[in-house]
């Protein structure tokens, strides 16, 4: 009796052992599942206002051809013709603001891709520089007075950019843009002058106004500083190409005449600041755990 109760004993510890080390293995059940990526915070449309300024640019040129002198007023013609022949800079700086459009696509964490279209306003559109002299004729046939006066202008302008960005920080975007710009511009040049003592007076003007199209490129920073709402600096240099126009004749008394020439480049720079409110920015949201 005693011998046919040993196997079914050591059966039984046999089962209570294995229990016991199964108790201690870890789980095999599901594990959780990972938690989602965040949402592109930078998708989507979003509209904003601007303000700045605009300065500098290339400076307006004239450039007087002598035309034709009775003899013996060939000096007074040459000194006539260099004294309307100069450069004249457009250094004054302009406010201007506007408002901007535009779409972003979030390609990656790191990487933004975008569109934007803006228009601004210029205050004090026209810049003006000026410029006189007196000039002495070979002969002593007199003293050539001068006196020139450009202005260039700038009524508004607009763009239209593509933006390639790089996330520094999920809220923070350095971006380089560039594309069209266009704007409304012009530009004059008045010369007087006077072949002292003798009289009349002349002068010359010209002018020219018309829509430019040509390009801009630059870049800027944007920062999100609250759900759905960001701002940003930048700058941007553009080019409405060049224009050269004649001026009328200046002549004295049709004795002398010249042509003046002038050429004008419509560029500059912008720096300003804007603000951007954003209709599909994404907020991030918790992550989802798995239910078992």
């Amino acid at each position: 009796m005693k011998t046919s109760l040993l196997p079914a004993a050591a059966f039984a510890a046999a089962l209570t052992v294995g229990s016991a080390v199964a108790a201690d293995l870890p789980s095999r059940g599901l594990p959780m599942a990972p938690p989602p990526p965040p949402p592109p915070l930078w998708n989507g449309f979003y509209v904003g206002i601007n303000a700045g300024a605009t300065f500098g640019g290339d400076a307006t040129k004239t450039n007087a051809i002598p035309g034709f002198a009775v003899p013996g007023l060939g000096p007074n013609l040459a000194t006539s013709a260099a004294l309307a022949t100069g450069s004249y800079p457009s250094d004054d700086a302009r406010f201007l603001g506007g408002g901007q459009i535009g779409y972003n696509f979030q390609a990656s964490p790191s990487f933004v891709l975008g569109l934007e279209a803006d228009i601004q306003g210029v205050a004090g559109s026209r810049s003006t520089a000026k410029n006189s002299g007196l000039g002495i004729p070979a002969g002593f046939l007199g003293v050539v007075a001068s006196d020139t006066t450009t202005t260039k202008r700038l009524d508004y302008l607009g763009t239209m950019r593509g933006r390639v960005g790089f996330l520094a920080a999920p809220t923070l975007l350095l971006y380089a843009t560039g594309g069209l710009a266009y704007g409304e511009v012009g530009s004059t040049v008045t010369i007087g002058q006077a072949n002292l003592p003798f009289a009349p007076s002349f002068g010359s003007f010209g002018g020219y106004s018309d829509l430019r199209v040509g390009w801009t490129a630059g870049g800027g920073l944007e920062w999100l500083l609250a759900p759905k709402w960001s701002v940003k600096l930048e700058y941007l240099y553009y080019d409405l190409g060049s224009v050269t126009y004649q001026g009328s004749a200046l002549s004295f008394a049709g004795l002398y005449a010249s042509t003046p020439v002038v050429k004008t480049r419509f560029d500059g720079h912008v720096a300003r600041m804007g603000l951007n409110y954003h209709f599909d920015l994404c907020e991030p949201s918790a992550p989802l755990m798995a239910k078992y």
